[in-house]
């Protein structure tokens, strides 16, 4: 479904599965987390109802990820601001963090949301670390959302949008069956590789979920052995390393497809403008560090109604760049809005490349070039046209004249992209027989809205955020009420 990569992939990612034990509240059961194929690294929690193990897997993988957060915080960029008057710093990378599918997503932002407000000391204490982790899988869940990031990805959703299968999209979040259609094993066609990917005795889901059968037959016996193990230190270290064994062969399969995914990824030349996008994480990533720094605290429970509204038109300017940026980096998306009528490609018949229109206060230089195409050209006479090749440069409709052969003469007056001049530098004007793709999505800068401060939020918007009370360190705001599931004890986990 393409012929670029569209999402920037990291030289040194963290893959992370994880899995949660069913019936639960996102409890987490088990993960295999590592930067490389071969340094996975089991996690798992032997009795997940026990709030004390839960919280110690949590500190456990803020053992892995914060230094690999950390590792990305040595090496700065400048980039210039204010049209270069002045400079910025960055960091020069950012990292990257994979989970087999979006249900992989929505746990570290439960887990995230459930740890960023712990504290390390009070009636309920936690290790240090658990908070910060919190905190910045809050960010990476946020960042998720964000049309075009590559800071957090979903295997099955970076590789549905490169590739089609013969399945539906219910069945293209199963990574297993979406990979046997992508890439099948030798002597197997894709639906049989994808019919055998669904037995879980050979292919277990990728997590979080877990198989009923393996719950009922494999996994519930052996937490058994290992609580009723307890008084018995030889027959609970045995439970324990039973339990071991098990779950890291329910994730090692889906451990081994997922740097298969980055294999096939990877293969792909990187789009135009993936590095542009990438940069907009560097940021990211540099403002969430800086303001950990300076002792910020944690992302808020809920938005507030400016701050709500805000983000919802962030996230729609990007998912509209973000559209546009894809069709320009690869024809095969571009073909899509040649069908609907946004786009057509036509060959340059005719070209008068020093064309001034003097008839302004002022020459300015205005050339014209004749496109035939043989695609529908529904754009009226007077609307603005922009071409990939040259995004810069504005292309207006001046005459469509539909032929008699089923061609379409289409005369177009070009802007931009040529110097300030009143002659065109070479490559700036398109040449005769040059083969042009014409669309009306425009790559252009989109300004943002205006809002009013938080302070000022319309009473129809509930008026002006009230302060956040003080939160103690088990989450239960003063006064004695609790603040719900993301930190109320009698909730346990949220």
């Amino acid at each position: 479904m393409a012929t670029v990569r569209h999402l920037h992939l990291s030289e040194r990612p963290l893959v992370l599965v994880p899995l949660a034990m069913a019936g639960e509240a996102n409890a987490p059961l088990a993960a295999l987390v590592g930067a490389a194929p071969d340094e996975a690294r089991l996690l798992i929690v032997p009795q997940p109802r026990n709030r004390q193990q839960r919280f110690a897997f949590a500190a456990e993988l803020a053992g892995i990820l914060l230094p690999y957060l950390d590792s990305f915080r040595g090496v700065t960029e400048a980039v210039p601001t204010d049209r270069g008057r002045d400079v910025r710093h960055r960091y020069a990378d950012a990292p990257q963090l994979l989970v087999p599918n979006p249900a992989g997503v929505t746990f570290l932002r439960l887990l995230g949301r459930s740890t960023r407000f712990r504290r390390p000391d009070g009636d309920h204490p936690v290790h240090p670390s658990v908070p910060l982790l919190g905190r910045w899988l809050t960010f990476f869940a946020e960042r998720a959302e964000h049309p075009g990031s590559a800071a957090l990805l979903a295997m099955t959703e970076a590789l549905t949008l490169h590739w089609a299968t013969g399945q539906s999209a219910v069945e293209d979040l199963h990574l297993p069956a979406l990979l046997g259609w992508i890439d099948p094993p030798a002597g197997l066609t894709g639906a049989a590789a994808a019919a055998r990917a669904e037995d879980p005795t050979i292919c277990p889901p990728a997590g979080p979920a877990t198989d009923p059968d393996f719950d009922n037959r494999l996994l519930a016996p052996t937490i058994a052995a290992y609580a009723e193990a307890e008084a018995d230190t030889v027959a609970r270290a045995a439970a324990y390393a039973e339990l071991e064994r098990l779950l890291r062969d329910q994730l090692a399969p889906a451990w081994e497809l997922m740097w298969r995914g980055v294999g096939l990824l990877r293969a792909l030349p990187p789009g135009g403008r993936v590095a542009g996008r990438w940069d907009g994480d560097k940021d990211a990533f540099t403002g969430y560090a800086e303001h950990l720094d300076a002792g910020g605290g944690p992302q808020p429970r809920r938005d507030g109604a400016v701050a709500a509204a805000v983000r919802l038109h962030r996230l729609e300017r990007a998912l509209t760049s973000y559209a546009v940026q894809r069709a320009y980096d690869d024809p095969l998306v571009m073909a899509e809005h040649r069908l609907t009528g946004e786009a057509f490609v036509g060959d340059v018949t005719l070209a008068d490349p020093k064309r001034v229109d003097d008839t302004g206060k002022r020459p300015v230089l205005r050339p014209r070039i004749q496109v035939v195409t043989t695609e529908p050209v529904p754009m009226p006479v007077g609307a603005t046209l922009w071409s990939p090749a040259r995004p810069a440069q504005k292309a207006r409709v001046v005459f469509v004249t539909p032929g008699a052969d089923g061609k379409t003469e289409v005369v177009l007056e070009l802007s931009g992209g040529m110097g300030r001049g009143l002659t065109a530098p070479p490559g700036t004007v398109p040449e005769v027989g040059e083969r042009l793709c014409l669309t009306t999505l425009s790559d252009a800068f989109l300004p943002a809205g205006n809002f009013p401060a938080p302070e000022e939020t319309p009473w129809t918007h509930g008026g002006p955020p009230a302060a956040a009370p003080p939160v103690d360190g088990a989450g239960v705001a003063e006064g004695g009420a609790a603040t719900g599931s993301d930190g109320d004890p009698a909730e346990e986990w949220a």
